[in-house]
């Protein structure tokens, strides 16, 4: 979301959309191609039982028991030793039900070995009964989530840490290695609900939205955060989940103010390396390669 000028628009994909067995093809694929970023879901648990909300919407049926669930972290450290420039990240993480310690850990150790590529996306949650499977207050999980960013950036940027929150509580701890950047890794908060946009406008390196947008969708809320942050706020990224078809989409989401749209360009997971193949050639995203922050 950069005021005043239009930038150009990074694409993304999210392996969530895909069979875990196509995964680790359509990752290095991406990072062939061009793409931006690979993002992975995130989920503790699959209950028997689930309810919840995502957006408002009744989304129980599309989370079974039975289904696959990696660490996200972890993988995308596995990821990170098959690919060198696309940046690897969370789309969102739950940070509400670990440790800050735990998350911190995890995130450090993946910006290490992917040289810098690590984003951590956040999000409250939708799922409730996976917080009550795990035994974390559902009502409280937006505080709790804030609670644990705060205690992350602290530990990624500080020599010593000592805290006292309401929910978590420790003496003076050392933590390395950090980060490769001195501020620690991006924290992108999601959500669409007026209470996570304006969070991600008070605690976030950016804001990431949820899939179907549209470029008018997405500028209304880009124009609610820039309200939010005021004049004088610093850099601010913008993910939506979107459709592109076009390098002209393109166009379109970047004067909206958008600065990632994450795509699921593909038929089926079969296809998703070949489908991948011919949306980068439609959009002209074939031989452009992204810089790693490393360089």
């Amino acid at each position: 979301m950069q005021d005043g000028t239009v930038a150009p628009v990074e694409l993304a994909i999210t392996l969530g959309m895909l069979n875990p067995r196509s995964w680790q093809d359509a990752a290095r694929a991406a990072d062939d191609l061009g793409f931006g970023a690979v993002f992975v879901s995130d989920h503790l648990v699959a209950p028997a039982g689930p309810a919840g909300l995502l957006d408002g919407r009744d989304e129980s049926a599309r989370m079974k028991a039975d289904t696959p669930l990696y660490d996200s972290l972890g993988y995308l450290q596995y990821l990170a030793g098959l690919t060198e420039r696309v940046r690897l990240g969370t789309y969102v993480y739950l940070a509400a039900l670990r440790h800050p310690f735990a998350t911190a850990r995890a995130v450090a150790t993946l910006d290490r070995v992917s040289g810098g590529r690590a984003l951590l996306g956040v999000g409250a949650g939708w799922l409730r009964s996976e917080f009550e499977a795990a035994q974390v207050p559902w009502a409280r999980r937006g505080s709790r989530l804030e609670e644990a960013v705060a205690v992350c950036r602290r530990l990624w940027r500080e020599e010593l840490v000592e805290h006292r929150g309401e929910y978590w509580e420790f003496p003076p701890v050392g933590f390395a290695p950090k980060p490769l950047a001195a501020d620690g890794v991006p924290v992108l908060f999601g959500g669409e609900s007026d209470v996570a946009v304006a969070r991600a406008a008070r605690y976030g390196d950016g804001w990431m939205g949820m899939g179907g947008h549209t470029p008018a969708s997405a500028a209304k809320t880009v124009a609610r955060l820039r309200e939010l942050r005021g004049p004088d706020a610093g850099p601010f990224e913008v993910t939506v989940g979107g459709t592109v078809e076009t390098p002209g989409d393109l166009e379109a989401w970047a004067a909206a103010g958008v600065d990632r749209v994450v795509v699921a360009p593909w038929s089926s997971s079969r296809t998703a390396v070949a489908d991948l193949k011919d949306f980068a050639g439609s959009v002209g995203l074939s031989g452009r390669r992204s810089s790693s922050p490393s360089g």
